[in-house]
């Protein structure tokens, strides 16, 4: 299931789980495809009160009644790289995402989001919630 436009909005609603039910959190951020407009990515909120921020492909997500399944355990989120879900990523960071997820980086291939005022990697959605 894609998730689309339309739903954007509610995903800010929504409560993050893996794909073993474990609760993570709430959506930090919605990032969009620089290519199609269609969200891509997320950060989830995780740590004491919220206080850090994982980047989550929406790849394979599951979104219905309020909760946004992902297709990945709480370690892999958790252990993804560290980067400031609100500022630049450089290519290195981009492709170190990719890479901790299993996805494919191809530089001439890949989506990239981008959003307000950040120059390129994933930028969060303009005017979110």
């Amino acid at each position: 299931m894609n998730i689309t436009q339309e739903q954007i909005n509610d995903l800010y609603d929504a409560e993050v789980v893996t794909q073993d039910d474990d609760n993570l959190g709430g959506v930090g951020e919605v990032y969009l495809d620089d290519q199609t407009g269609e969200p891509s990515w997320i950060s989830v909120k995780t740590g004491w009160f919220g206080t850090r921020q994982s980047l989550v492909p929406l790849q394979g997500a599951d979104f219905s009644g309020g909760r946004l399944r992902v297709p990945h355990t709480k370690d892999t989120i958790k252990n993804a790289p560290n980067v400031d879900a609100d500022q630049h990523l450089s290519e290195a960071e981009e492709r170190q995402l990719w890479r901790h997820y299993g996805l494919d980086y191809d530089r001439t291939t890949r989506r990239r989001a981008t959003g307000r005022g950040v120059a390129s990697g994933f930028s969060p959605r303009a005017g979110c919630a």
